[in-house]
């Protein structure tokens, strides 16, 4: 009788796991960038998926997923498509974590900035508050 409640159930779970993955192949694409993937960038992820609401179990399901993804792509175009219309506060905790990933190896080279400008707009984030959570990352 209310099959049509779980099928709309079923619908939005797999609409949000679908974000999670696009969240997921941002961050991997900012920890590939530098041609340098560490376990440090992994750990920075994984807490950044449960921080965003991700259930600990399902984290390295959506990470390997998100891995192949990005690989298998070459812009990040097609990874904004559902982040870009998440709740402000959850775009900060992805563009705090990206800064997290790119300034994890101490250095900022030219393609990661060049990605986190490219962000700011695709995300339709303001740069000042981009800008504050690199200051952020910085100071710590």
């Amino acid at each position: 009788m209310f099959d049509f409640l779980k099928k709309k159930n079923k619908e939005k779970q797999n609409s949000s796991d679908e974000t999670y993955v696009e969240v997921a192949c941002l961050l991997i694409h900012a920890s590939k960038i530098d041609q340098n993937y560490t376990q440090n960038e992994k750990e920075i992820i994984n807490k950044t998926l449960k921080s965003l609401g991700v259930e600990e179990n399902n984290v390295p399901k959506i990470v390997s997923e998100a891995e192949k993804l990005e690989a298998d792509s070459n812009q990040i175009l097609n990874f904004t498509r559902k982040v870009k219309d998440v709740e402000k506060e959850k775009k900060l905790i992805i563009i705090e974590a990206l800064w997290k990933i790119i300034y994890s190896d101490n250095n900022s080279d030219m393609y990661e900035s060049n990605l986190m400008r490219r962000l700011t707009g695709l995300l339709y984030l303001d740069p000042k508050d981009v800008g504050d959570l690199k200051k952020k990352i910085l100071n710590n």
